[in-house]
């Protein structure tokens, strides 16, 4: 280490104490290692098996996604024979807004073949402290078994004005930075060494995009609001893949009809769900409603009360995504075609959250318009579903490094 940083305030999450300088004497692992999987495996059960787990929805979503099967899966897709090996120290900075994300970043670092320094957000999170517990039971239980993994493992929490972030930049090879787009300019002000590299997951735009023709056909609009409510009112729209547009295409009579089929259904995923709706949420959606109101020309549908708020716009102005609500807030467009969105899509869109459109017709979509942005096509209930390929990031590619051997 080049220079000495003062990380007295960095509060040690797991483990309970750690050598830095031991930690530096990293052996970068092959990608989908079968100790790594059956870490993951032991955790997931572990999680699954915790009858708390069950109150935090993204919790059981997270264990899942940590099955041997699922991991297996995902080994199939994102391996092809060449021969990789992680790139060494990644540290991870998780964003403040869902807090599960550490834990997604932390398995992306571990499969790809990395030790991971994860620094979980300030704000405390009973999810968070789940997690890591758990991690410090398999720790405790099956400590010589996964000691070559728990060893690749530091996870930490300080404030803003600490030198750690110094220090971690300083000993990493890569920073893979989960935030808004001053959290990543101000991690880049923490110089890296000239071969290290950051990824990183900026302030994103997504939307929805309903075929009306073909809502017409489900047959449990109750069943598609969940999933919508999930995509959205689970985090208060704060997550970058949570619709806040929602463009409605179709026949006239069909989108009518839908809108007031679909819209009831969501308020009552509301009010079912007992989404805890405070007073700031109110103050914070009018003055969105004004702020937009004062941009563009806008009309106030009719809604219950103040928990859903749907405001119509009768033309797509290319800033639009500069506007965006939260917690229920949507804006409406009407197209007759999926085209007419062309003019508004650019690098900051990621998500579109989509129901009624065929794999083909999206594939055809993209290719034919050459998109400058949208990394993700998914269906709704999705948007939140944490993938190994984010925001056009291969994360094991990247987190990785192929080494390459010509024979004579």
């Amino acid at each position: 280490m080049q220079q000495d940083f003062d990380i007295t305030d960095v509060t040690m999450l797991y483990p309970s104490h750690i050598n830095w300088t031991e930690f530096l004497h990293y052996t970068p692992d092959e990608p989908f290692s079968k100790p790594v999987i059956d870490f993951l495996c032991a955790l997931s059960s572990s999680l699954l098996k915790d009858r708390e787990s069950r109150l935090y929805p993204d919790v059981v979503t997270f264990a899942f996604f940590c099955r041997k099967a699922n991991i297996l899966r995902l080994k199939g897709l994102y391996t092809d024979g060449t021969l990789r090996l992680g790139r060494g120290i990644v540290f991870h900075i998780a964003p403040s807004n869902v807090p599960v994300n550490f834990g997604y970043s932390l398995v992306a670092g571990l499969l790809a073949g990395n030790y991971n320094v994860v620094r979980a957000s300030s704000k405390p999170f009973p999810q968070v402290d789940l997690i890591v517990r758990h991690i410090a039971l398999l720790d405790k239980i099956h400590g010589v078994e996964f000691n070559s993994i728990l060893n690749r493992i530091a996870l930490v929490r300080y404030g803003h004005n600490s030198q750690a972030n110094l220090f971690f930049s300083s000993i990493c090879q890569a920073r893979v930075i989960w935030g808004g787009n001053e959290t990543i300019s101000r991690l880049r002000l923490c110089p890296i060494h000239s071969r290290s590299f950051d990824v990183t997951f900026a302030d994103r735009y997504s939307f929805a995009l309903f075929n009306a023709d073909k809502m017409s056909e489900v047959t449990n609009i109750d069943k598609l609001a969940e999933g919508f409510y999930n995509d959205t009112y689970l985090f208060d729209q704060n997550a970058c893949s949570a619709p806040h547009l929602i463009v409605w295409t179709g026949k006239e009579e069909n989108r009518n009809r839908i809108k007031v089929l679909f819209w009831e259904a969501l308020y009552r995923q509301v009010q079912t769900k007992h989404y805890h709706f405070q007073k700031v949420m109110a103050v914070d959606k009018l003055t969105t409603f004004y702020t937009q109101a004062v941009a563009m020309p806008i009309c106030k549908e009719d809604t219950s009360d103040n928990q859903l708020v749907r405001v119509k716009v009768d033309h797509l102005p290319p800033d639009i995504d500069d506007y965006r609500g939260k917690c229920g807030y949507f804006t409406e467009y009407d197209a007759t075609d999926i085209k007419e969105i062309l003019p508004i899509i650019k690098y900051k869109y990621q998500t579109a959250a989509i129901y009624g459109y065929t794999d083909e017709q999206i594939k055809s979509f993209v290719q034919n318009n050459h998109l400058t942005g949208i990394d993700r096509f998914v269906s709704i209930g999705n948007t939140t579903a944490f993938s190994l390929t984010w925001d056009g990031y291969n994360l094991i590619n990247t987190l990785s490094r192929e080494i390459t051997i010509y024979g004579e």
